[in-house]
């Protein structure tokens, strides 16, 4: 049946690749739909598109000139949802028995009885479900930006409607395993890690559990001052201090029938980010990327042969700026880049940082990047090179010691997973010659125990001298040995393995040992968050575990000395004790002192403004038990400030007002109840005047 361009022409946008179409429709049958809009192309649902054919054979300009393709092809897309529905006899996709099991999850948890009719927010959830299940099984972890805002965007839309079908704790993680079973057959990794997917899905939802009532709050009150839009400042407050994504707000909105100031949005936006970039401290560096697609078809790719060897003779291929121009010399002073047609330098890559060394004779090398598939090291020239050379490129020590930790990387990863289970993932990592920094997928601080046990079972590795082993195979035989692949990664038919027995396997580009043993030792120096659901720990090793070992010597000998006694415990124990004695003299001169203080009868209410040692709040409310009408505020002169509280019974006085009214004579301010208020102020000069003050105060008011 022709349709014409308007419903047989596929297009991306105004511009770029398109071309005519051919849709596939399911007629669903008369007898179940029989509106006025069910013929072929109306908007009813008697014909259901289940596929699509685009003959992707022009390119269209700004201008709306068609151009041929160089290359046509034929893009298609088939609804598995929809063809299983059809299959299946179901006249919707979320009847079928990819949603169902899952809607009647989502119907128990929430304890409804779900009709199709008013059943859009259970189709939401098990929609958002499926997808966040997904991005989370596949390395995705909930952010503040990027792929990770996205799944968070999801997320939060589908709590909302959970939370507006009455559930007001967390209940997505439930559904995992019911999709495990629906879905866990075909991809087998949602299984696997399912652990994960649940716990980090918890930790999001008691994020956003903490804040969607007041959020929700807000909006409804915001919603009755709207005339024609919804304010941007308050979408903004909805983001930036309820975790609501503004799409999630133009949602509710849109449910409404209401518009959103999306400019005074974006201007508190813009606003937000002047702020960060006004604190942030940059390197100043800015990105430029120079022709390497030029230097790469030209020169092709350069061979790395640092795996072999730390030094070799090498061809000077190009030279680049500063700048990143080509140019045919480099002299003294300048500094640039150089492509060599084979080099022992690895370029930063995997975590692991650039490598640095020496041209022999020519200059030092101080960086290594990769750009385009181009391995270029950065120089700083003590002679002139020039396009041609031939040189000789020895790469500097350090590279031992980030080998070192970049096994440890690998061998830390592989503990962590035994200690804390198959489902912690990789989330990143930085190795150097001076520590290693890895950040995992977790939903919480690991304990001490946790941290002990990690670092032991990593040097019984180290202890046991395992042999590494480096190889080049295919895909799928190190998939078949196990070996560990980050999800988002790139890999080509052929890949590179470092295993190290049968405790660690891994596809990895970088540089390593060759024996476990040349590692030494390993400590482990932070273990800290990175973000939601994602752990980083800091490790040291070999020279770095013994300068860092020395240091915790030497803060130990520090505080012997400090202690008088060579054995910390016992000092700490003494010390305590000392604590403990100067707490009881401290209590009973704080005792004395309050026999002493002063007060002033008047109309027959007590009032008493002094200046105290000890637990002002403990005297204040000892005052006020002994008396049936009084007024006391209580002055302790501590380090740096003037600490003031205050106290009042059976008068009208309000202890709160009272004392801001003292504070500020002192630079300082406070607040509280009607009965109690403590604050402070900062000028010590001026408590005597601010004493007198406070009597005056009080004697105004009885």
């Amino acid at each position: 049946v022709k349709m014409g361009d308007k419903d047989n022409f596929w297009q991306m946008g105004d511009t770029g690749p398109c071309g005519p179409c051919s849709e596939i429709h399911f007629d669903q049958g008369e007898e179940k739909f029989n509106s006025e809009e069910d013929y072929l192309g109306g908007e009813g649902d008697r014909f259901l598109e289940i596929w699509n054919l685009v003959f992707m054979q022009y390119d269209r300009s700004p201008d709306g000139v068609l151009t041929p393709l160089p290359k046509p092809s034929i893009d298609t897309g088939m609804g598995l949802e929809r063809i299983t529905a059809i299959k299946e006899g179901v006249t919707s996709n979320y009847d079928c028995s990819l949603f169902m099991p899952l809607i009647n999850e989502i119907s128990k948890i929430l304890n409804i009885k779900y009709e199709y009719a008013s059943g859009a927010g259970v189709r939401v959830i098990a929609d958002h479900i499926r997808a966040c299940a997904f991005l989370l099984a596949q390395g995705v972890n909930f952010d503040k930006e990027g792929r990770g805002y996205v799944l968070r965007r999801i997320m939060r839309r589908a709590i909302r409607h959970g939370y507006l079908l009455g559930r007001t704790e967390p209940f997505m993680y439930m559904l995992v395993d019911k999709l495990g079973e629906v879905m866990g057959e075909s991809y087998p990794y949602l299984l696997e890690k399912s652990a994960s997917i649940k716990e980090r899905m918890l930790g999001e939802e008691e994020r956003f559990f903490a804040t969607i009532a007041s959020g929700m709050e807000l909006f409804e009150k915001e919603l009755k001052l709207t005339k024609n839009q919804f304010s941007g400042e308050a979408a903004f407050k909805l983001y930036d201090t309820f975790g609501f994504p503004l799409d999630l707000t133009e949602d509710m909105l849109r449910e409404k029938g209401y518009e959103l100031d999306i400019a005074g949005f974006e201007a508190k936006m813009d606003e937000q980010r002047r702020m960060s970039k006004a604190a942030w401290k940059g390197s100043g560096d800015e990105k430029n990327d120079g022709d390497f697609k030029a230097l790469l078809e030209k020169y092709g790719k350069n061979r790395f042969i640092g795996y072999d060897t730390l030094s070799a003779p090498a061809k000077v291929l190009a030279l680049l700026d500063e700048n990143f121009k080509e140019t045919t010399v480099l002299t003294n002073g300048q500094s640039g880049w150089i492509l060599l047609d084979e080099t022992p330098f690895y370029a930063m890559s995997g975590g692991q940082t650039g490598d640095e060394g020496a041209i022999d004779g020519v200059g030092a090398v101080v960086d290594t990047r990769k750009f385009f598939d181009l391995n270029l090291s950065k120089l700083v020239v003590a002679n002139s090179i020039k396009i041609g050379d031939t040189v000789y490129a020895s790469v500097d020590e350090k590279r031992v010691e980030i080998a070192k930790h970049h096994s440890a990387t690998h061998l830390l990863h592989a503990v962590l997973r035994e200690v804390l289970g198959e489902s912690v993932g990789q989330a990143g990592s930085d190795v150097n010659s001076e520590r290693l920094r890895f950040d995992f997928t977790y939903p919480k601080a690991m304990t001490k125990e946790q941290l002990k046990e990690v670092e032991e079972k990593v040097n019984l590795i180290i202890a046991r001298s395992v042999e590494g082993d480096m190889s080049e195979m295919g895909i799928e035989e190190a998939k078949s040995k196990g070996a560990m692949a980050l999800f988002g990664e790139k890999y080509g038919s052929i890949v590179r393995v470092v295993s190290f027995g049968d405790y660690s396997i891994e596809l990895c580009g970088g540089t390593h040992i060759t024996n476990t043993a040349q590692i030494g030792s390993f400590y482990i120096v932070k273990e800290s968050g990175v973000s939601a659901g994602v752990r980083r720990i800091e490790a040291v090793v070999s020279l770095r575990a013994v300068e860092y070992m020395n240091s915790y010597r030497n803060s130990v000998e520090i505080l012997e000395g400090e202690l008088k006694n060579k054995d910390l415990m016992v000092g700490i124990g003494k010390l305590k004790t000392e604590i403990k004695e100067l707490k009881e003299k401290l209590s009973k001169v704080s005792n004395a002192v309050k026999v002493e203080l002063k007060s002033k009868t008047i109309n027959s209410v007590a009032i008493i403004v002094d200046e105290f040692v000890g637990d002002a709040k403990a005297m204040v409310d000892e005052v006020k038990n002994k008396y049936e009408k009084v007024a006391v505020m209580l002055f302790v002169v501590d380090e740096d400030k003037i600490s003031v509280t205050a106290g009042v019974k059976g008068v009208e006085i309000n202890a709160g007002e009272w004392l801001k009214a003292t504070c500020a004579v002192m630079d300082g301010k406070g607040g509280g109840r009607a009965d109690f208020a403590s604050g402070s102020g900062k000028d010590k000069k001026n408590m005597s005047i601010a004493m007198s003050s406070a009597m005056e105060f009080v004697k105004t008011k009885v």
